[in-house]
């Protein structure tokens, strides 16, 4: 796509994604790639409006820490190192490395020279986010300190001319103030960004690629009811209409009403829609399984079998299309970064369906860019917005064996929990909530009668990343609502908790 172009080298650093997340919402393409993976050569051929390093676990000084070709800085290309990459700067430019007497970890009072394009019309103080042992402890040729802390001469360096930044702490954090606004410096002010990349541009691109790539083709879609499979599909109904079958898979396991939900919101739309009603089905294959990752396994081979049977109805297509977003493919170890987990629609085809090739029309995007593209679409906003769903669904909500009644219990919980947080108006500032089901059962009194029922958790995180969370502060009040209704409202609950864990050392999901 003719977008201007940022490279993020990724040398193993936690957050490579929030700094290309970051980078997007500047409206600038960018993408990331392992420092291992990419020759100077293909640097050239790239023509990137500037490169961006990140950080990284290593110590620059120790033998088989991730290095760079010199070259890089002779390109004339900007550069701009964070943490790691920014001693890996100095050390690679003849400056110096050393442990710190005094390491830097957290929110750190900074300062900062505004005359430095980095940090122009921004306040000459405020907090970063450091995360540091080592520090520059002499500057290479060239450079001068244009940022410090009380233990930390060197936060920040420059050599304008030749267009090469560094900077010790986060800038791609929330934790830092105004480190956004320092990202887009670089990008506008050193880098002569001119903002590209929207989602608008990016539909119609899209959208002419499909339409010239599938032809007269026939595409075929596994339609979760999930939004990135959702967006997926307006964005391939708007490429190539009724050549493209969706089969939605319903495996009884979807929260309350979503089923139909879905069928709705795809009814006007100019596609081939499949409903396939497959709840016993899963139902009995599921019967006395408690284990989870047993029911992950049993769920995600029986959706297979109901899709290749399906799929064996239509016959023949050219093309498979999958809803793959970019941490997908970075998590499936594209970066430099430790492999987090492997998705089944990256890296490899699958062979239970007659098909030309595959398309992966969302590959490039972030999911908040997902949602972007879902509203510039014209899909639904309770699709667009649908909140984050596991694959197995509320399989892995109901801890224990799985039955209809548990599942339709917690099915009239959990739509309890989020129409309360929708009513409060804090359905865009929590970014998950849910309800559990526990296996647990405690005594409780109803009408001066004893009753020995199940125990709810309710879940509520905020998060940049999803890599780490916070448990969401929800006022009382809405607690308290929310508990009164699902009592009353609900046989066969009697005690609801709040889950105020974060992640780490709990994850977000209970299983």
């Amino acid at each position: 796509m003719a977008h201007q172009f940022v490279l993020i080298l990724d040398f193993g650093g936690q957050y490579n994604q929030l700094i290309a997340r970051r980078v997007r919402e500047c409206d600038v393409y960018c993408e990331v790639r392992s420092y291992k993976r990419v020759t100077m050569e293909e640097i050239r051929s790239m023509n990137p409006a500037g490169i961006i390093f990140t950080g990284g676990p290593n110590s620059v000084y120790e033998e088989g820490s991730p290095k760079i070709d010199p070259a890089v800085f002779e390109l004339g290309i900007p550069v701009l190192g964070i943490c790691y990459g920014a001693q890996l700067m100095a050390h690679t430019l003849g400056g110096k490395v050393a442990t710190a007497q005094t390491k830097e970890y957290g929110k750190t009072d900074t300062e900062f020279n505004i005359k430095s394009l980095l940090f122009k019309r921004l306040p000459a103080k405020g907090v970063t986010w450091m995360s540091h042992t080592d520090y520059i402890s002499e500057l290479p040729a060239g450079f001068s300190s244009v940022s410090h802390t009380e233990d930390c001469p060197v936060a920040a360096m420059e050599n304008p001319e030749k267009k090469l930044y560094a900077i010790q702490f986060h800038p791609e954090v929330m934790h830092t103030e105004n480190g956004l606004s320092m990202l887009h410096n670089f990008l506008y002010a050193v880098c002569g960004c001119t903002g590209d990349w929207t989602m608008g541009n990016y539909a119609k691109t899209a959208i002419a690629e499909i339409r010239e790539k599938v032809g007269s083709g026939k595409v075929l879609l596994a339609l979760s009811g999930g939004v990135d499979s959702s967006v997926a599909a307006a964005l391939l109904s708007k490429a190539v209409g009724n050549q493209l079958t969706c089969i939605f898979v319903d495996h009884g396991l979807m929260r309350k009403n979503e089923g139909d939900e879905v069928v709705a919101a795809f009814q006007d739309w100019d596609i081939n829609f499949v409903r396939v009603d497959a709840e016993q089905r899963f139902l009995t294959k599921l019967a006395d399984v408690s284990e989870p990752e047993k029911k992950r396994k049993i769920i995600g081979e029986e959706f297979i079998r109901v899709f290749e049977e399906e799929a064996k109805k239509i016959g023949a297509v050219d093309y498979l299309a999958q809803g793959t977003i970019y941490p997908d493919v970075i998590e499936s170890g594209s970066g430099d970064a430790a492999v987090i987990k492997s998705h089944h629609n990256v890296g490899g085809l699958p062979d239970y369906v007659d098909f030309k090739e595959i398309i992966e029309p969302l590959r490039l995007l972030f999911k908040d860019e997902v949602r972007k593209l879902g509203t510039e679409l014209g899909l639904a906003d309770y699709l667009v917005w649908r909140q984050p769903f596991p694959g197995p669904g509320l399989a892995i909500r109901v801890i224990g064996d799985l039955t209809k009644e548990k599942l339709d219990l917690l099915r009239d919980a959990d739509f309890i929990f989020r129409e309360e947080i929708a009513n409060a108006g804090l359905d865009r500032n929590i970014h998950q909530y849910f309800a559990v089901l526990t296996s647990m059962r405690s005594v409780g009194v109803m009408g001066d009668a004893r009753t020995y029922d199940y125990t709810l958790a309710l879940r509520g995180v905020t998060t940049t990343d999803f890599m780490t969370a916070d448990f969401a502060r929800i006022p009382y009040d809405v607690l308290e609502k929310v508990s009164s209704r699902i009592i009353n409202e609900v046989n066969g609950i009697n005690r609801i908790v709040y889950d105020i864990t974060t992640k780490p050392p709990a994850t977000i999901e209970w299983e």
